[in-house]
């Protein structure tokens, strides 16, 4: 997987807000140390909690309510996507969880995703990419690298798999947004784009997450190549 470009609509909150409130989650102490004294250096960011095995995150998770959850995808007891799927599935307004790996064509990556993660960062990410990561994700938009989603998808996606039938539903500008998330762009991106207001898109997003049955970005994402919909775009 590359490294990611720089992430788009990762400025600070505004002063005034309380800052982001993070769980890391990584078996790896150092790596724990090291993300905490990175993401403590922004006034907008607070880490809350640390576990050290998924068995630990899951409760950890629901008893902090954090707004963003940094998961390492290969822990012992359970593994992040384990992880991921439990927080998902027994909390009614679950954090933004981001998974890191050190493996750069990571099948445990595309788990995650499938299971609902935000998106995605490598440990070797440069400190602003993890920070911009962090903000990106509190805001509602995914950590997603094009090309990496795209390598992913043609590994795990059957050739001959049959177009969704949701993929005849979608409307011209619906099919505009959804091929512009699999781009990876920002709702702030695609409004410059389509040369529509922001409020516009996040309408076409919405639909788009019903249509395809999606939780978030990151699963439409998921569901337009293993629905076909990017082979017919």
């Amino acid at each position: 997987m590359p490294s990611a470009a720089p992430l788009p609509d990762a400025t600070p909150a505004p002063a005034g807000r309380p800052p982001l409130r993070i769980v890391l989650c990584d078996d790896e102490r150092m790596v724990r140390t090291a993300l905490r004294v990175i993401l403590e250096a922004e006034a907008d960011l607070e880490v809350v909690g640390e576990a050290a095995t998924g068995a630990q995150a899951v409760p950890l998770v629901r008893s902090l309510a954090p707004d963003v959850v940094l998961m390492d995808v290969r822990m012992p007891e359970i593994d992040g996507i384990r992880a991921t799927e439990q927080i998902l599935a027994t909390m009614a307004e679950p954090p933004r969880i981001v998974v890191v790996t050190t493996f750069e064509n990571d099948a445990y990556v595309y788990g995650a995703l499938r299971a609902g993660a935000a998106g995605f960062l490598l440990k070797r990410a440069d400190p602003e990419e993890l920070i911009g990561a962090v903000r990106l994700v509190a805001r509602g938009d995914s950590v997603l690298f094009p090309a990496a989603v795209r390598s992913l998808a043609a590994v795990h996606t059957a050739a001959a798999a049959p177009v969704a039938p949701w993929v005849a539903r979608l409307t011209g500008r619906e099919a505009d947004v959804l091929r512009l998330m699999a781009g990876g762009l920002s709702n702030h991106e695609m409004s410059e784009r389509l040369g529509v207001g922001p409020q516009t898109v996040k309408t076409h997003v919405a639909s788009v997450l019903a249509k395809t049955g999606a939780r978030d970005r990151t699963q439409a994402v998921i569901a337009a190549y293993e629905g076909g919909f990017m082979k017919k775009s």
